[in-house]
């Protein structure tokens, strides 16, 4: 993706390292192993703002084909970190799925919502977690998980038995 960039002149006036970073970010999130944008300019010299921005430009300049982020894909590598059982890991995948039905995912945060369900299924499977080892490991706020925490819930609440 780099590559193609360079030889599409699209590093005038961007910075290299941006575009590398915004490249991998694209790269990661195609290959079915995305990254948060926060994890991403973690380990780069860019700001979080500046990747976000060259990636919108790069793939749209490329015309690269990047499906949103599943909030699935999140919830392994969240549930590994946390030391949760396989039990947790399908509950949260099934609170997600859920939520999928019922659109509540639609504009959300992919992250915010895998991080909910890996909370809330740890709860409801009697493992012990609090928001704040989720938070941490997730890279995203209390705050964020506690309402997505309430909104995945109604919709599983709502859901057909």
């Amino acid at each position: 993706i780099y590559r193609r960039a360079l030889e599409e002149d699209l590093l005038p006036g961007r910075s290299i390292e941006g575009v590398a970073t915004a490249s991998l970010y694209a790269a990661a999130r195609q290959a079915g192993t995305p990254r948060s944008l926060d994890e991403i300019s973690a380990v780069s010299r860019v700001g979080k703002d500046e990747v976000a921005r060259t990636y919108r430009y790069v793939i749209r300049e490329l015309g690269l084909e990047v499906k949103p982020a599943d909030p699935e894909s999140y919830v392994p590598r969240f549930a590994s970190d946390l030391d949760l059982s396989d039990e947790t890991e399908r509950r949260a995948r099934g609170l997600l799925q859920t939520a999928k039905e019922n659109g509540v995912h639609s504009g959300k945060s992919p992250v915010g919502l895998a991080a909910a369900a890996v909370y809330a299924g740890a709860l409801l499977t009697n493992e012990k977690v609090t928001q704040n080892d989720v938070s941490e490991v997730a890279s995203i706020s209390e705050v964020t998980i506690r309402n997505r925490y309430h909104e995945l819930l109604e919709a599983e609440e709502g859901a057909p038995a």
